[in-house]
């Protein structure tokens, strides 16, 4: 099934590097989308042939497909000259597949959300979507195989394409398959929570690529532990494993932290805090994983514990909702906002706003609040890496104590210069915000150093680079 012109690398991602919409004159406009994946597409220039696999996933997106006869090799120049092949999966399909199964029952798995009681429950209607998850994945695999020229490497991303690498392998033994999961990866005594087929199915899916790969080596071993539990000792397709730990785009964020929007952001945000007040920060998604109402609990214990804090410290939280086409994550948004409010009302004076609560997207005032942050809260449940985590101390002004979970991705490298929290102890998170409030400027500016090199050791042109050269040196291995 090999293209005639085909394409050298290829990366497939539920996600692509541009989304398009319709303006009022009928005419189609794209925007380049962020993140490390697309960053680090653009290390290999221009000039390579490669071809980003990705799904439709607007209305407008969709109509872009259709313009292009099928959606092969769309024009998208503000992707820096790669092309992209964007697949009209049915809607109902890919409903099935990316809320029903990918964010619904894989996500849950591996970042153990479950509340075990009640849920999960792998019923007739969980067999009919899990049918629809390998329809959306066999999509993938046809298109890949298609565009892909002899020997090509294939870079397959996340959850959202576990099955991808064995359908693939099957339709074109000759390509070198890579698969990167971003997220964590779930321990076997949690994992064997799916359908035992289902379980030995996403591992199989995984194992058809050559080479697997995880963002640290808890993720790469408990994927291992799995594949032993699940299907036996050894690795039984000879697929090896890796890490690549993803790192910030120090480049990047510290010229784009100090452009005039970022700056306008900032006197507004140092109006909303007030003079002479420290600042507690965070910024995420209203992500069930987050952690975000532990958070503004530990804030409150903090208030509650050490009143000298009141009226001199506030908590800038800032949590983008997302998912909110799912039930619970609309809960956890209005959850979230709850909180907030009552926070304030219980301490809240005439001069002073304890939470300072922002919900609407805004990347410009996320860098304002990185750069003025004395302490940067980041205390997910469970998280593959956490970016935020990196790229605080990369712009921040003065230097900021880091507040990390012990269970983030990003724990690994950064938490010897961090100060660790267990994610569900309020009382403990609590009093390590009161440690990083008096924190020696000194102490918090060299952490702040150390924090930094870590946080940008791989960034994302070389993460990507690095598992192109490790597929390579697999096959002359």
């Amino acid at each position: 099934m090999a293209s005639t012109h085909g394409a050298e690398v290829l990366v497939a991602s539920n996600r692509g590097p541009v989304s398009y919409e319709v303006r009022e004159d009928g005419a189609l406009h794209a925007k380049r989308g962020g993140g490390g994946l697309v960053s680090g597409l653009s290390a290999i220039g221009p000039h390579t042939d490669a071809v980003w696999v990705c799904a439709a996933l607007s209305d407008a997106d969709r109509e872009a497909v259709r313009r292009s006869h099928g959606g092969r090799r769309l024009s998208a120049d503000v992707t820096g000259g790669q092309q992209v092949r964007m697949l009209d999966i049915d809607a109902t399909v890919y409903a099935d597949a990316y809320n029903g199964i990918a964010n619904s029952v894989l996500w849950f798995v591996h970042h153990m959300l479950y509340q075990t009681p009640l849920e999960p429950v792998f019923d007739a209607e969980f067999r009919r979507q899990w049918a629809s998850y390998e329809a959306y994945n066999r999509a993938f695999a046809e298109a890949l195989a298609e565009e892909a020229a002899d020997g090509a490497e294939v870079l397959v991303q996340d959850y959202h394409l576990a099955l991808v690498p064995r359908m693939l392998r099957q339709l074109r033994p000759d390509l070198r398959i890579g698969h990167f999961s971003h997220t964590p990866w779930a321990p076997p005594e949690y994992f064997r929570l799916l359908p035992d087929d289902i379980a030995a199915e996403l591992l199989g899916g995984i194992l058809g690529a050559d080479r697997a790969a995880f963002l640290t080596q808890r993720w790469a071993d408990a994927f291992t532990d799995c594949c032993h539990a699940v299907l036996g000792p050894g690795i039984p397709s000879g697929t090896r494993i890796g890490v690549h730990g993803l790192g910030a785009d120090a480049d990047f964020l510290r010229a784009r932290a100090h452009r005039p929007d970022v700056t306008e952001r900032m006197a507004a945000l140092r109006a909303e805090i007030g003079e002479g007040r420290k600042a507690i920060v965070r910024v995420d998604r209203t992500e069930l994983s987050k952690n975000i109402v532990r958070g503004l609990l530990a804030y409150r214990q903090l208030l509650e514990d050490h009143p000298e804090w009141r009226e001199r410290v506030v908590h800038l939280a800032f949590a983008y909702p997302s998912r909110q086409d799912l039930a619970v994550y609309r809960a956890y948004t209005a959850e979230v906002q709850r909180l907030a409010a009552e926070i304030n009302d219980q301490y809240g004076t005439p001069g002073w706003t304890p939470v300072v609560l922002h919900v609407k997207d805004d990347f410009a005032r996320s860098l304002a609040a990185y750069r003025l942050a004395d302490v940067a809260l980041v205390n997910p449940i469970r998280d593959g890496m956490n970016l935020v985590a990196k790229e605080v101390p990369v712009v921040s002004d003065e230097g900021c104590a880091l507040v990390l979970s012990r269970e983030a991705g990003a724990y690994e490298e950064l938490g010897e210069d961090a100060l660790t929290v267990n994610p569900y102890d309020v009382v403990g998170t609590a009093q390590a915000l009161h440690r990083a409030l008096t924190m020696p400027h000194d102490e918090r500016a060299e952490r702040t150093k150390r924090l930094a090199a870590a946080a940008t050791a791989l960034p994302p042109a070389q993460w990507f680079l690095d598992q192109l050269h490790a597929l390579e040196d697999d096959q002359s291995s």
